[in-house]
């Protein structure tokens, strides 16, 4: 036989409340008896929208006549922040550098998540090596190919673009792929490593900046003593109406304004309290 239990509800068996849903009609005293329980629907704040890029960390080139490092994968767009939620921002590192006959290292994913928000960017990859590995790695760009004829990394679709080819005749990598573009490949017979692929410009600071460029390959001469350039870090930017900024932040962010926005760039990882 059912019963009418708390909430108003009639079933056989009891309901009860959880931090989503308390189903039916509850009496102040029930609301308040479950809340001490930690068991009562938490209120919901007003949303707002809120601008953000998120890179995540390039690859390093490869060692000896490498391709240079892909960069991290570029990804801009807006979102509904909730009010009272924690967003939290993983900043990812560049990939380190290498030497002797060693593929690039790929860097490491950047992130934005919290409610109704779910943003990764891929890491760049690394680049080739002559005398190891001449194919670039895949990533958000992809790393560039050593000497001989290595074939650049594939980017992925809507974060960056794919490694150049590096030169089959004197000894030179292709470049990183970048944001905006491939990466380069050497001309024919040239010692001179292809030019990495261009980053994008992204005004959502306020300033117009060009970020997530790929690295340039290297050329000779092979020398087993040569180190790579490292790739550089990730970064995540968040731009949010200045009547709906909290304040509420880790990691310290770099926090400035500009028009009827606030912008908080962080450099490492942290969160911020929507």
């Amino acid at each position: 036989m059912a019963n009418r239990w708390p909430g108003g509800l009639i079933r056989k068996t009891p309901v009860t409340p959880t931090t989503s849903a308390a189903p039916g009609i509850w009496t102040l005293a029930e609301a308040a008896y479950w809340t001490k329980q930690g068991l009562w629907p938490k209120p919901v704040g007003p949303s707002y929208s809120a601008s953000y890029l998120v890179i995540a960390g390039g690859g390093s080139g490869g060692a000896n006549d490498g391709g240079g490092g892909g960069a991290g994968g570029y990804l801009t767009s807006t979102a509904t922040l909730t009010s009272g939620a924690v967003y939290t921002v993983t900043v990812g590192g560049g990939g380190a550098s290498v030497s002797g006959s060693t593929l690039g290292n790929s860097g490491s994913n950047s992130s934005l998540s919290g409610t109704g928000v779910s943003v990764t960017s891929t890491a760049g990859g690394g680049g080739g090596s002559q005398n190891g590995t001449n194919t670039g790695l895949s990533g958000g760009s992809g790393g560039g190919g050593a000497y001989f004829a290595g074939s650049g990394g594939s980017g992925t679709s809507g974060q960056g673009n794919a490694g150049g080819t590096g030169e089959s005749g004197s000894g030179a990598g292709g470049g990183g792929g970048g944001a905006g573009a491939a990466g380069a490949t050497p001309a024919g017979g040239s010692s001179t490593g292809g030019v990495g692929g261009n980053g994008l410009a992204s005004s959502i600071t306020g300033t117009s900046v060009t970020r997530a460029g790929g690295g340039g390959g290297g050329g000779p001469p092979n020398n087993s003593n040569n180190t790579s350039g490292a790739g550089g870090s990730g970064v995540v930017i968040i731009s949010v109406p200045t009547a709906n900024y909290t304040g509420t932040t880790t990691g310290s962010p770099t926090v400035t304004t500009s028009g009827s926005n606030t912008i908080l760039q962080f450099n490492s990882s942290g969160s911020y309290t929507a």
